[in-house]
């Protein structure tokens, strides 16, 4: 798996530039990584054999991290030495709309700056315009609860919004973690948890994700508005448990229209179908 993810590492850009402006390179990005592992293990036929963050465990202890991106270590001085003449990667910027656009989004937007639900709300709704017409639409509250982490006032301060307030707070730079001027500007911002303790947000929203998808299997009409995420996940465990006929089955219920925009979702059909025996002719041929 991972001599995989070092030849993908080895063939993508290591910098990539508007005018003067270096920009993110998103290929880069551990969950961008992640999916392109998951379909080359699926296209092989084989089970996928690791969950997204224990993938994400791995790149931190293999590869190189640079402004979210990872790296192989004879490219990333080549992306340093970019990195001072250019100045930090920019974000382009992003449409949402579903569930895993309006996540990517929240995250870019709170691990620049840790913030509380009050003021992640405003900016979140302005965002909603060009919400997908079949995608359920989640409230900013679960959203935030199944993918990031609030401070809570308990505890020393978590390093993520440590960062961000003594790097903006003069007053606020040097002291202990644990300082009640601190705690108190702290108390109530969302961040991104690192890797190593994101594991068990990812079950709980597995879990979430899992339980709607059963719901779909029992429906017998189509699915007209639905959670998008919830119909990946379910799946890719279908798919682990070698239960095609399940993807099929939830695949005729959704529009075609979606299924066939969506690469996962038509990869993991596609498959299905193959293994189904009905060579690789699929719905959408």
């Amino acid at each position: 798996m991972w001599d995989f993810v070092r030849t993908h590492l080895k063939y993508l850009p290591v910098t990539k530039q508007q005018g003067a402006l270096l920009l993110f390179i998103p290929d880069r990005d551990p969950r961008i990584l992640f999916d392109q592992m998951i379909a080359f293990y699926v296209r092989k036929g084989y089970p996928v054999p690791i969950s997204s963050q224990e993938f994400q465990v791995g790149l931190s202890q293999r590869f190189i991290e640079r402004d979210g991106m990872y790296f192989l270590p004879d490219q990333v001085a080549e992306y340093d030495r970019k990195k001072m003449t250019s100045g930090a990667p920019q974000q382009l910027s992003m449409f949402v709309s579903d569930e895993a656009s309006a996540i990517q989004w929240l995250r870019q937007l709170i691990k620049e700056k840790p913030q509380t639900f009050s003021d992640i709300n405003p900016q979140f709704m302005q965002q909603l315009g060009g919400w997908s017409k079949n995608e359920a639409q989640l409230d900013l509250r679960e959203l935030l609860n199944q993918n990031f982490l609030c401070y809570d006032g308990k505890g020393p301060v978590p390093e993520q919004i440590h960062a961000y307030l003594s790097t903006n707070w003069k007053e606020l730079r040097n002291l202990p973690k644990d300082d009640p001027a601190l705690v108190s500007k702290a108390r109530d911002r969302w961040y991104v948890p690192d890797p190593n303790k994101a594991g068990d947000l990812e079950k709980l929203r597995e879990k979430a994700l899992l339980k709607e998808f059963e719901e779909y299997k029992e429906v017998k009409k189509k699915l007209k508005v639905f959670r998008l995420e919830a119909v990946r996940a379910g799946f890719k465990k279908a798919w682990q448990e070698r239960d095609y006929a399940v993807i099929v089955a939830v695949a005729d219920k959704i529009p075609n229209n979606v299924l066939e925009e969506d690469p996962k979702l038509l990869m993991w059909y596609d498959q299905a179908v193959t293994r189904m025996g009905d060579g690789n002719e699929g719905r959408l041929s």
